[in-house]
Parts: C-alpha cells; structure tokens; sequence
C-alpha cells in the first residue's frame, strides 16, 4: 500500500490553518467561496486511506438531502481519542529504526503533521501485552516499590517520545493487578492468593494500595510525564485475564472512598479517576448491573470520581446513554476494545464499518467523552504476548517483525485518525440532524477555534450526496460507497 500519511496530512494541516478562518475574514458571496473545508475520506477497499481534499464552501446548498448542524445545541465535551501504549507496543516501536519510530510517532501523534491522536491508555504494573508478569511492588512492603524495566526501557522513553510530539496527550493508567501480597483467595476466609490471576484486593493493605497509586502517579511525574487520570482496576468483573483482579462494586466503592480518594487528595494530585472500566453487560452478573451508579450513590465516593470507564466485549453501548441519563454529572470515557483472529479483525471490509459505527461514533453519540482503542502495534504474529495472554489479537496497527518497518494498518488505526483529525481535545458535540437513511451515522462538533469538524460513516453499497448546513455555509459532500469521511471547516 502506498500510503504518504506524513507528507499528506501535514499538507492538508497547513492548508488548514488557512482555510478555517472565523466567519468575519470574508465578506459576502465571493468570500464564501473562498472558504474552503478540509476533507479526508477512507474506503473500506483501501484505495482511499485518509484520501485529502479542500471542498469549497457556498451559500446554497447542491444537493436535496441536508444535514443541518445546530452549535446552540451542545453536549459533552471531547477529552481526545487514542490507543493503548503497553509494553508489547513499546517493545515493537523500540525495535524500530529510530528514523522509522520517529515517523511513525509523528504520523499518529502530530496535531500539526499527523493525526494528532490525543488520548492514550497504559497499563499500571503488567498487562496482559508486556513482556513479563510484574508489579512494581513485588517484594512485600509499599516502600519497595520502584518502575520496573518494561517502564523505564521501553514505556517511558516511548512516551517521551510522544510528549515531544505533542507535549497535550492525556494519558490514563489501569492495573490489571495488585501485587500479589495483597491479595486473598475471598474476603471470607482471606487467606493468601499466590496468583497473577484473579483473587482479591485484600481490605488490610487498601492503604497501601492508595499509596501505591500516589507512588506510581508522582514516578511518572519525576520522569516528566503527567497522569490526566487513572481506573482503580481494568476489567474488575474479569476473574480470568491473566493478569487480573476481582473488584465488584462494593469493594471498589469502599477503596476509592476511604483510600485511594484521599490519598490523592492529601498528594496533591488532580489525576482524575474513572470507576469501572469493564464491559456494557457487567459479565451478566446480576448484583454488578450499573456498576458506577451504584457507586455514585454514595456521596463521598462519588466526590472523588470523574466519571464511568467502559469497554465493549459484552452487551451494547446504549447502556453508556442509560448511565448519562442516570448521573449526567458524570463522565463517560470508552476506553478498551479489541480487534482479533475471532472478529475478522484485519479484513477492512468488514471492520471499518463495524468499529467506526460501534466503538467510534456509537460511544460518541452516547455521551463518550474519549475513545482509546487496544494496543497501538502489535507485531505481525500478534505479539509480543505472555502465556495465558491473548494470542489472537491484532494492533491497531501491525508491523512486520522481519523488518520492523513495514506496517499495515488496520481499522482501528483509521477509526481514530478519522475522529483526531478533526475533532480537536476542547471540542464539543453539537446537534446534527434531517437525514436518517440506513447506513448513514454521523457527528458533527465545535473545536475551540470555532472550526466545524462533521464526520460521516457511510455503510451503503452506494456513494452518498448530501449537503451540511452550519447556518452560515452549506459544504456538498461525495461519499463513497464503504467509506468515513471526515470535515473541518
């Protein structure tokens, strides 16, 4: 595939910077044609891949069908959209050569040159994607904990990397496990649990368990990166990862309430934190239904949470509108979901209209306020992975460990550029409506300069015309038969 990502966006970005000027620079008819939209278009048969063009904008509109955009209507705010930084991806961007990692980082992360992809997940301690089983407090006793060489060899320098790109990214930490002495077989018996795999957190050490995460937050800050926000445990209802941690509602409700809130309070850290972080059903277990609400109904609890983190491996994202409506004090932020062996996961026909219709737009348009996808990169034999680890999954983008330097890229690479590259961290959806035709999804959204960004999924076997009307101006849009579109004007 001949794909010249870098030079195109960075073409299109600083054609950008002239094109999206306010509404006053021009006057009258003429000047409205003038005024120009960036347009980027991919097709799920791979002859368009983030395709750049500028369309003009005009008074009247060119065509009979019309989506009208409402900036008086306003909903959630955009905290960004991403992937997950794990240690296997870092492993992999490490074996790059430093001109091709470079690159690469600059493609994906670039507000200016690339993508400017603006949220990323890391794991706290091991994933089920690093390179060993570790915590960063394995000797028993919170004053042993120290970062640990998968942070200090390959995540840190990665992110550093990153932040030099665009010094904005937000960046959320999830453990996938406690050290393994804090943990008990059950809170009946608590009795040691000598596993990487299940158990639980036991109540004695929740104190140093805070302290833990207040330890793990201000390392990363001496290292000059800073944590936006964190989840207590990623996938708390997933007794089988093989790094893991059971955590159900009432046990989280009470560690966030009387220890990890107020260890971050008494640090001094403004690192936001997310309940949750698991699946739309709860794993169909009945007593979690609702998991966060039945955590916001606790007060001093709620106090110290931001919002709800969901992923979506089970049950349907109308569940985050049922949260919103519940408590729409609260955030929602998606934050995991995999492509694999067992979903198609690399055949761009199939997945580019499913992940940009589910986990893309579908999270938006219910209250999301960031979308952070599973590993970046994954090598081209789905790995690195640890054994009792997922051995079927693919990257967002995959690279060929032969060379390390020829990349594929793959839906939800472009599922997220297509929402980075117009959708700016600030930005804030706006109503959009007057077409409901089947296979047609779309958002439309105010960044903070004021700029319109509109992004389209057409599902249809035909190429749709429509028009968009932000009241001001009218843009005509061609989209392609299996294609997102994206617009900035």
């Amino acid at each position: 595939m001949n794909f010249k990502l870098s030079l195109l966006v960075g073409y299109c970005l600083s054609v950008a910077s002239i094109a999206c000027g306010s509404s006053s620079e021009f006057q009258g008819e003429d000047a409205t044609e003038k005024k120009r939209a960036d347009v980027y278009i991919t097709t799920a048969d791979r002859q368009q891949n983030f395709n750049h063009t500028t369309q003009k904008l005009s008074r009247k509109p060119g065509n009979e069908s019309v989506i009208t955009v409402n900036r008086a209507v306003r909903y959630q705010e955009m905290d960004g959209f991403g992937a997950a930084v794990t240690g296997s991806t870092c492993y992999n961007l490490m074996q790059m050569l430093p001109a091709d990692r470079a690159r690469f980082l600059k493609e994906t992360f670039s507000d200016k040159d690339g993508l400017g992809f603006s949220y990323i997940r890391i794991s706290i301690g091991c994933s089920d994607f690093s390179l060993s089983e570790y915590t960063c407090c394995d000797t028993k006793g919170i004053e042993n904990f120290a970062l640990q060489a998968e942070e200090t060899e390959y995540v840190i320098p990665v992110l550093k990397d990153i932040l030099a790109i665009n010094p904005a990214i937000k960046i959320m930490g999830s453990p996938w496990t406690c050290p393994k002495w804090m943990k008990v077989n059950n809170l009946e018996e608590k009795q040691p649990f000598d596993s990487w795999t299940s158990g639980q957190l036991n109540p004695d050490y929740y104190q140093d368990y805070a302290t833990y995460f207040v330890k793990w937050v201000e390392a990363f800050r001496k290292e000059g990166i800073r944590i936006y926000s964190i989840t207590p445990q990623n996938e708390p209802l997933n007794r089988g990862n093989s790094a893991s941690l059971f955590m159900g509602w009432k046990e989280e409700l009470v560690f966030v309430r009387d220890a990890l809130g107020p260890a971050f309070k008494a640090a001094g850290l403004d690192t936001k934190i997310y309940a949750f972080d698991h699946n739309y059903n709860y794993d169909n277990m009945a007593d979690q239904k609702e998991y966060p609400v039945k955590m916001y109904d606790d007060e001093v609890t709620a106090s110290f949470l931001t919002g709800a983190a969901y992923h979506n491996y089970g049950g349907r994202r109308e569940e985050l509108n049922t949260i919103h409506q519940k408590r729409p004090d609260k955030e929602l932020v998606f934050t995991e979901t995999s492509i694999g062996m067992w979903n198609d996961g690399r055949n761009l026909e199939k997945r580019l209209m499913e992940d940009m219709r589910e986990v893309a737009l579908g999270t938006v348009n219910n209250w999301c306020r960031g979308v952070i996808v599973w590993n970046l990169m994954l090598d081209n034999e789905r790995g690195p992975w640890r054994e009792g680890g997922c051995k079927t999954c693919y990257g967002a983008v995959d690279i060929n460990r032969e060379d390390y330097k020829t990349i594929t890229r793959n839906s939800h690479y472009y599922i997220i550029g297509h929402l980075s590259s117009v959708v700016k961290p600030g930005a804030v959806r706006i109503e959009s409506g007057g077409i409901a035709e089947k296979g047609l999804m779309y958002s439309a959204f105010e960044n903070t300069d004021g700029t319109v960004a509109f992004v389209l999924l057409n599902e249809g076997t035909a190429e749709v015309k429509l028009t968009v009307n932000d009241g001001k101006n009218y843009i005509d849009c061609v989209v392609p038969a299996k294609a997102v579109a994206s617009y900035r004007w």
